[in-house]
């Protein structure tokens, strides 16, 4: 099949008739015809067959619709990074981050950076890590900050803060315990615990951290995100072991946060394309984010050394 064949097999897929199909792609119902007809012709069986006055694709055409489907998402993985590459050089800077850290850094952070750069366009979003690295790739932003360092030839990552995971409980768990003081890993033993998606890159090492805990942490609520970990505790479903930008977020009257013994590092990295000059704001923006990131790690760690 040829690209347009596959373009007018998607369209009558999609409008389930020749008019519809026509009408979406801005084109006379003849051509449409015509080019149906030519792609049947070269694959030696019909497509679709009317029914009740409307197309229906045949056996045939769905086992090729789940390769084309592949080819069209191909394509529009090229469209995409041939409009990124149109992109006027340092008219704007595209920053993603994952869903913690673009509620927890990301507003304070750019919002300074802004105001000395106030001819720069900042352009924002959120995605999980695997999605960060593939925007990357494809020239869709320009920064990823992450906490899980990338496995890519294409890309190079730069710490900027390090800190440990952190067990956040609903307040009134731990009583007479202050805030901060670390936690032995074996208090988890048995505890109710809100657990990682397996999609998670920190899920497994979580799974390795706990496997010295017996009996383990009864897990019966999984989740893909931080954030929502964060929030079923805030629930009072249960614990979590999260990073500490997500569990700084949580609000102090209903939770309560403490390092774990021994700890798990955690770093938080800025990700950009490797053997690409950076734009020359971007110094000024790590720098800005990893003062801020580091100012937030005081805020637990500082408590745990005060007592």
């Amino acid at each position: 099949m040829r690209l347009r064949h596959i373009e007018i097999f998607q369209a009558i897929r999609q409008t389930g008739s020749i008019s519809g199909a026509a009408q979406l792609l801005h084109v006379s119902q003849p051509a449409v015809t015509k080019v149906l007809q030519h792609a049947e012709q070269q694959l030696g069986f019909a497509l679709f067959l009317r029914v009740r006055g409307k197309l229906q694709a045949t056996p045939e055409a769905l086992e090729l619709e789940r390769e084309v489907d592949k080819v069209s998402e191909s394509l529009q993985g090229v469209r995409r990074l041939a409009q990124s590459l149109r992109r006027e050089p340092g008219h704007s800077l595209r920053i993603g981050a994952t869903p913690a850290l673009a509620l927890s850094l990301l507003p304070a952070a750019i919002h300074q950076w802004t105001r000395r750069y106030p001819d720069i366009v900042c352009e924002l979003s959120s995605a999980h890590s695997r999605e960060l690295t593939q925007n990357l790739l494809m020239r869709e932003i320009d920064l990823a900050l992450t906490l899980q360092a990338p496995d890519h030839p294409g890309l190079k990552a730069q710490p900027l803060a390090s800190g440990v995971l952190v067990a956040l409980a609903p307040s009134g768990h731990w009583p007479d315990v202050a805030v901060g003081t670390p936690m032995p890993l074996q208090a988890l033993s048995d505890a109710p615990l809100i657990g990682l998606s397996s999609t998670d890159p920190l899920s497994a090492r979580l799974d390795g951290y706990l496997k010295s805990v017996e009996p383990p942490p009864r897990v019966s609520i999984a989740v893909q995100t931080y954030s929502l970990a964060r929030a079923m505790v805030e629930s009072g479903a249960g614990l979590a072991v999260i990073d500490p930008f997500t569990a700084l977020g949580a609000s102090s009257t209903r939770t309560a946060i403490r390092p774990l013994s021994p700890p798990l590092p955690i770093s938080l990295y800025a990700v950009t394309r490797a053997n690409e000059a950076p734009a020359h704001t971007l110094g000024a923006l790590l720098e800005i984010v990893a003062r801020q990131a580091q100012a937030q790690l005081d805020r637990l760690f500082v408590s745990a050394q005060s007592t």
